[in-house]
This record gives structure tokens, sequence and C-alpha cells, in this order.
């Protein structure tokens, strides 16, 4: 019997690529049990979740965070949070990923300060911050400072971590977002690479790293991106990526060694493309988008997660998450995927393709540049106006089927789905008895954290020393971790720093954004447009008014966004101010600008408390002639509690038709005002 040769080809399997779960919710106990679930079905990192108010450096009982308390991710207010998050997992020997931008500074520096507790080695601490703040003004909405000190924050913490904590990459420049937001490949190049360039020349001129040690600094930057349903574009945008990545670090900062050099990546498949129509067909598109950045050997990501199919629909339980997790392992372990060198080496199709995208990010990148650089881009809202815009053309091409999404504009005809057979039971979800107790041990901490057993001192010292560090150009990592070592709480931290620094409201891109879907006669534009302006002429107003409120902490603007430019379209005049107001401003808002419409948008599962506020509100006001409308991700049974509570309709990701929205909202004003319904078709 002859012994089995090679396949022509093979060689020694490489190792697999880090597999995580994004993960974190309700509360530090529960999440710390998840992690420990899930490192022991062969996880072998942590990606941690964090709630809202924690993102946007504010306590559990401030009132922005009302609604928001563990929803999308855990709490952590102080040192005592943290030590629970990661009780009895030794950090030493984790990779741990944090999601965290405006406040990854204070993260880290409780990451730092709970693995000393434990006996660690904080040189060999081995993670990720994300701590990509650009991407927070144009996308996701999680920022606090302006672009200075926000910037600043990220430089001292790149200084410190290359000094201190070498082994941790210290800023993810996340594109990951930037395409959630519309950017089409060039777009997520270039704004992710001048991004980098704006950090790197932030670190450089900052003096904290001798230039000798910069190579450092370049080789710890690592990147977060996305990788969509369009498997050949994102596997040439990877390629394009790391070739651009090679280019900028040896002509612009002149790294020589080629290992400095490389592009380092993990990845979060595409959320923006899971439906809630037919949500099982998000299982294939997730294998898809996984192999665009696993299949080519040099362009691999180095760590993936990926989403749950139900992320559309809600929470994913541990079970939805662990199928995500079997979906890489059988990948890594079963297929020969790792055995041969790049397989798409000499493809003339992809060479050509990658040469497209490389120059024509390198285009975008330099007009960036002598705009001033990524942060200029930011305060001039060029970049945030590029990205509404892309966005707007990517809904128009769904909803004239020009772009295709299977069980949404193309065969939508289905089968009883028994995945979600009882959808109260097909999501997580989160007790809202939570939020209560996590306040109450918030007060407790802050009424304890000076006794036994802790016995933190008073948080007075450290919180002015920061303030007197910030006034001035001292590295601000150090005072943040007397800050962790003294008991304060997030909410402490960042609300000293805003003393300091301000808050900063980014730019919405919806008055610069063009008009993406034509009005031509006999186009449903154009029809929407008449009931818009025979409306208004009943009511005997030049224009109807429609205010676009986000209440709470989310900062997922690209809903409301789409909603406000379409409205402004279809001839509405719109009251858009952005994102994280309370009720209370969003009702003096729509009183003050005399509106005829309010419509919220909450993707982050608060709406349960926070719409029936603004109704509620309205109501005392004696404006109960003003239809509410409402959308995010919302279950179906908490849509007829909304309906229920004098929600006027409530739309979800399966109403993709934005124009047939703007038109169902023409119908209510109507309604509310008791005009005769019209007969013209939206």
């Amino acid at each position: 019997m002859t012994e089995r040769q090679p396949a022509e080809g093979k060689r020694e399997k490489d190792r697999p690529w880090l597999m995580r779960t994004y993960a974190g919710h309700s509360t530090a106990e529960a999440s710390n049990e998840l992690y420990r679930r899930n490192l022991a079905k062969g996880q072998t990192g942590l990606s941690v979740a964090f709630d809202l108010p924690t993102q946007t450096g504010y306590d559990s009982d401030h009132i922005l965070a009302r609604g928001e308390v563990g929803r999308v991710g855990v709490p952590v207010a102080h040192l005592g949070d943290m030590r629970r998050l990661f009780q009895d997992i030794p950090l030493e020997q984790m990779n741990t990923s944090m999601t965290i931008n405006a406040t990854a500074m204070w993260l880290l520096a409780l990451y730092q300060v709970v693995a000393e507790e434990q006996g660690a080695d904080i040189t060999k601490l081995q993670g990720t911050t994300q701590n990509d703040i650009v991407k927070e003004y144009l996308s996701r909405g999680t920022h606090v400072f302006p672009p200075g000190p926000s910037l600043r924050l990220t430089t001292d913490m790149i200084a410190y971590t290359v000094s201190h904590i070498p082994k941790w990459n210290p800023i993810n420049i996340c594109s990951y977002h930037l395409q959630e937001a519309g950017a089409t490949p060039v777009q997520e190049i270039a704004y992710a690479m001048s991004t980098a360039i704006a950090v790197l020349d932030a670190v450089r001129d900052s003096g904290q790293v001798p230039q000798e040690k910069f190579g450092d600094v370049v080789a710890r930057i690592s990147f977060f991106v996305n990788a969509g349903v369009r498997f050949i574009e994102e596997m040439c945008k990877m390629r394009a990526f790391g070739r651009i990545w090679d280019q900028v670090t040896r002509e612009r900062y002149g790294i020589e060694n080629p290992k400095q050099r490389r592009f380092r990546y993990g990845v979060q498949v595409n959320s923006l493309g899971l439906t809630e129509a037919q949500p099982e067909n998000n299982v294939q598109r997730i294998v898809l988008e996984m192999l665009a950045v696993t299949l080519s050997k040099d362009a691999r990501a180095r760590a993936v997660q990926l989403p749950a199919w139900n992320e559309a629909l809600g929470l994913p339980r541990p079970w939805d998450q662990q199928w995500s997790l079997r979906i890489q392992q059988v990948l890594a372990h079963e297929s020969d995927l790792l055995e041969y060198e790049d397989i798409f080496e000499g493809s003339h199709v992809i060479e050509t393709k990658v040469e497209k995208l490389v120059a024509e990010s390198l285009a975008e990148i330099e007009r960036i540049q002598e705009m001033g650089g990524a942060m200029a881009a930011v305060e001039s809202g060029y970049l945030k106006s590029q990205l509404v815009s892309s966005h707007a053309e990517r809904r128009a091409r769904i909803e004239s089927g020009q772009e295709k999404i299977i069980g949404v504009n193309i065969f939508e005809t289905t089968e009883p789905n028994p995945l979600t057979a009882d959808l109260d039971t097909a999501i997580q979800t989160v007790d809202p008895a939570v939020e209560a107790r996590v306040i109450a041990g918030l007060e407790h901490w802050r009424d304890t954290r000076y006794q036994p057993p802790f016995n933190h001192p008073r948080p007075c010292k450290a919180l002015d020393r920061l303030k007197e560090a910030a006034k001035g150009t001292d590295n601000l990592m150090e005072a943040t971790l007397e800050c962790a070592r003294a008991g304060v709480t997030t909410g402490e931290w960042a609300g000293a720093l805003r003393e300091v620094f301000g808050e900063f409201r980014a730019p919405t891109g919806v008055s610069s954004a063009p008009v993406a879907v034509p009005a031509e006669e006999g186009s449903a534009l154009s029809l929407v447009r008449r009931k818009v302006q025979l409306t208004a002429d009943d009511l005997g107003v030049g224009k109807l008014r429609f205010l676009v409120g986000k209440p709470g902490l989310d900062g997922h603007s690209n809903g409301a966004e789409q909603i406000a430019v379409r409205a402004r379209d279809a001839g509405f005049e719109v009251v858009y101010q952005g994102i994280r107001l309370t009720p209370e401003q969003i009702v003096d808002a729509a009183l003050a600008e005399d509106v005829h419409a309010v419509g919220l948008s909450i993707l982050s599962g608060s709406h349960a408390q926070l719409v029936p506020d603004v109704l509620e509100r309205l109501r005392v006001a004696g404006a109960t002639d003003i239809p509410v409308i409402a959308g995010g991700i919302i279950p179906n049974g908490d849509a007829d509690q909304l309906r229920a509570a004098g929600v006027a309709a409530v739309f979800t990701p399966k109403d993709f038709d934005i124009t047939g929205i703007i038109g169902r909202i023409a119908d209510e004003i109507r309604k509310a005002n008791k005009l005769d319904p019209l007969e013209v078709p939206a």
C-alpha cells in the first residue's frame, strides 16, 4: 500500500485567524458569563461591545442614558465593573478587542489596572482599542470632543502604549462603519487611509516618540474593515488596501522594515446587507463575505468576527453567536483553505481591478490632503456629505430594483420560516429592570468606593490632575490611570475633559446631499411631491414641516439622514438637528418650529422608553395633532405597543421603499388634521 502523497501545491497549514464574537450586554456579570462560555466553545479572542452611555462618556444615571443602559453592549462605569467583566479570565493570556473610541483611553486604563490587579505583566497584554474618532463623526456617532482634542487623546494613547504596552494595538483605523454609512470601496480605502495619515502625522509631530521608534508606531496600527457581499470587489479592495498602506508607510514615513509596513486588519463582515425579510438568507451572505477576507492569503484578515443571522431582527442569542463562530471553524479546520499559497496570484482580472482601486483611492486621498487632511475634511462637512450622497444613491438603486436583494425586492415569496415562528424567542431581549439594577450599583459604588475592601483615594485630586494635564501638554494617560485607581466613574472622567475640551456636534451632511431619486412626471417621487404640496395647500401653509429626531445616544444616523434627504426632495421643509437629543429637546424643537409631523429613528432598542416619552410630552403641550412616526430595529410586539400608545406608523428595515414612507407620512398628516384622503397614489 503506497503512502498518500500531498496534493500538488500543498504545504504546511497556516495558522487560523483569531476568531471572535462581538459580545456584551446587560451587566458586567452577565457579559463575563457569556465570554467564558464562548471561550469554552473554541473562540480564540474576546471582542467587547460596550453600551452607548459607556461609549459616549456618560454614567448610567445620566438623562441621556435613559433606555440605553446595557442594550447594545455592557455598561462599564468604573473599575469595579471592569473587574467583574473579566473575572476568572486571565488577561495576560487573552487577545481582547474593545470597540471603544471617544472614551478609549479611559477603558484601556481600566483594563490595565484590572490586569495589574491580576498580577499580569502589562508588557504582555495583547489586544486592540478601536479609537478611531473620525468615523464616529461620519457614521457611528459616539464622538464626544472636538477633532483637535480627540486626536490628542489618540496621540497620547499611542505614545503611551508603544512605551508601556508594546503588544497592544492602540488604534484600529475603522472603515467598517464607513461602508455601513454608504461608502464605496474607493471611499472606504481613501477615508481610512486619510485617517491613518492624520494620526501618524500627529504622533510624529507631537515629539513623544523618537524617530528611531516610529517604525514601532506604524507596526502597531491596525485596521478594522467591512466585507460586503460583492465578493470579488471586496477581496480586491483588501489587496488594494495593503498595497496603498505599504506605499504610504514607506514613502511618507520612511519605514524600511517590511514587517513594520505589513497591513494588519481584522474584519466584521457586513451588517448593512442583513435583511429582516427572509433572514435565513443572511447565513449565506455572511459566508460569502467571510470568504472575501480569508481566501486570499496575501490579503487575509488577522482576526474575523461574524454577525449573527438575526441581527436585523434584534439582539442575537448565545446560540446564534455560536452558529457564526462555527461558520469560521468549519472553514478553518474542515476545508483545505489554509494549505495553499495565494490562489489569486497572477490573475489578470484581479490585478486589473486592484490597480483601478489603487489609482482611484490615491486620487481621493490626495484630494483630502489638499483640503488640509482628514480632520479638516470632517469639519468642513465634505466627508459626511459624500457618504450621505453615496448611501442615497445605493438606496435609490435598491428601490428601483437595479440592485437586487433576495427576499426584499426580488423573490419575495417564501415558505413559513421555522426559525422565526416565535419571534419573541428568536432574539435575545434585555430585561428592562437591568437599568435600575445597574444604576443602583453605580450609586452604591459612588457611596462606598473609599471604604474597605477597595479603599480608593478620593477622586477629586485625580480629576483635578486630569483637567490640569488637559489644559497643558502632558500625556493624558498617566492622569487617566490615576483616575481609574481612584475609583472615578466614566461620566466623571469624560465630564472633566468636557469642561476643558468642550463638545462637538458633527455636520449632518443632509443639506448638501444631492437629489438621488429623479422626480420625472409619473415617477413615484413626483406623485409623493404632489401629495405633499396638496396637503400643504389644504393646510394653508407654504410647505409641510417635518422634524426628524434621534432621541437617546444611538448615533447610527444613516436611516434618519436618508429619510430627511428624501423628505426634502419630496417638498418637505425638514428640521434635522443630528443625534443625541433628549425627548424634551425634540418636543421643544417640534413646538418651536411648528412642525406637522415628527419622525423618531432609534436602532439601539431604547424605543420602548423614549418614544412614549415624546408622545406624552406632546400631549401635555396640547400638540396631539402632530403625528409621531417611529423607525428602527423594532420587534413586532414592540411595534404593536407603540401603535397602541399613539404612534401613527412604525417602519423597520424591511420597509426599504423610502419614497413610499414619505408618502405615508403625508397621509398621516392629513389624517391627524382631519383632511380627506387624497386619491393621489404614493
